[in-house]
Formats: C-alpha cells, sequence, structure tokens
C-alpha cells in the first residue's frame, strides 16, 4: 500500500475503504440501488454549458474546525466529526450506524484555511442510504457550504467531481498541498460488486469562493 504525504502526517493510497462495503445493495440484492456517478462532463477535463465554474478563490479563513457541512444541491445537510487515521494509515470513517453523520480530517487543514482540507463520509449503510448517496450527482458550479466552530461560514463552489477505481485513485491530486483554500469531499463509488463492495470513490474538488 503506497503512502502520501499530507501535511504533517501520512495517509495510506487506499484511503476510505471502509466506506465501501455497500451494505444496501448486498442486503437488498439489486444493483439498481446503486447511487449516481458522475458523468464524464463533471471531470475536470469537461464543460458544462453555461455554468462559469472559475470564480476566483475567496481570501483564505484563519483555522476554525467545522461544525456542519451543506450541499443544498443534493440535500445535505449533516455534522461534521474528526476523523484521524487507523494504524495502517488509511482515513479512517464516522460510524455506519449514523447515515447523517459525515467526518473530516482533524489532523489536516481546516476548512476554509489554505490548504486541502478532508470531508468523508458513507454512501449507505446495511438500512439504506447514507449522507453522500447523491454526492455523485453534483455538478460543477454547486456550492458547498462548511459551518465552522469560530461563527463563519466557509462556501465553497464544485470545480469538479470525479470517479475513481481504488487500484487507481490519485493520492496526489487528491490530498496534494494547495496554495489556496480548496476541499475535498469523498465516499464510495466506481461500480458495485457483490465480493468486494464499490471498486472505488467518488470525488468532488472545490475551492473557498466566500464566506460570511
Amino acid at each position: 500500500m503506497r503512502k502520501r504525504s499530507f501535511g504533517n502526517t501520512v495517509i495510506a493510497g487506499v484511503t476510505v475503504v471502509a466506506l465501501c462495503t455497500g451494505a444496501w445493495l448486498l442486503r437488498s440484492g439489486a444493483e439498481t440501488h446503486a447511487p449516481p456517478q458522475p458523468s464524464a462532463a463533471q471531470a475536470h477535463a469537461g464543460r458544462v454549458s453555461g455554468v462559469d465554474t472559475r470564480r476566483a478563490a475567496a481570501p483564505a479563513l484563519p483555522p476554525s474546525p467545522p461544525d456542519r457541512v451543506r450541499i443544498p444541491a443534493i440535500g445535505v445537510d449533516a455534522p461534521l466529526m474528526g476523523l484521524a487515521l487507523t494504524r495502517s494509515g488509511s482515513l479512517d470513517v464516522p460510524p455506519a450506524g449514523r447515515k447523517n453523520l459525515a467526518g473530516w480530517y482533524e489532523a489536516g487543514t481546516t476548512p476554509g484555511e489554505t490548504g486541502t482540507a478532508i470531508v468523508a463520509g458513507h454512501v449507505d449503510n446495511a438500512e439504506g442510504p447514507a449522507v453522500f448517496y447523491d454526492l455523485g450527482a453534483l455538478r460543477k458550479g454547486s456550492a458547498i457550504e462548511v459551518d465552522r466552530r469560530d461563527g463563519s461560514v466557509a462556501l465553497f463552489t464544485v470545480d469538479a467531481v470525479e470517479v475513481y477505481d481504488a487500484k487507481d485513485f490519485p493520492d496526489e491530486k487528491v490530498y496534494g498541498a494547495a496554495n489556496r483554500p480548496e476541499l475535498r469531499v469523498i465516499t464510495c463509488g466506481g461500480g458495485y460488486s457483490r465480493s468486494t463492495g464499490y471498486r472505488g470513490n467518488v470525488v468532488v474538488f472545490a475551492h473557498l469562493t466566500g464566506g460570511r
């Protein structure tokens, strides 16, 4: 398992495998319940007619832990818990039983400050869809809001939504340092197998465009 440096810590190449069991699909026995996946048009190289995804970055905010994430376009409004690394160096995940709970990598960048902040959550659990079930349906130009503990709200604009097989997960592209405030939101995706669960991850790339 490859490892990449991220800030002052190390994250393994396969970071969110625990998110990807596909418990609901396995229990229901039907892949028709599979969550939406991003189209090629939502990738970095694509274009969306009529949507300007080139909004200038806003000035960085001072560090402050996040408490809540909202993504209005897909109905996400969820509390955030701190996530650490497992012994293998992969990113830990929120408890599977709490389907409307997401997490952020608390040893890294806080959302809104300069650098790459990481938020992750389950796509489903044994009972059905979880917090980021519709993440693959998000489109460029969509808004992401993060409530911070200092009372401010960091406002991000989506730059791209991409899906990767676990074996080809681009560590540096997703977790690498940034010279502006950026955000990654991660869940499972990339197809589903009854024997192994989801084959990869959906990743949303966004940058800070405002605050209040």
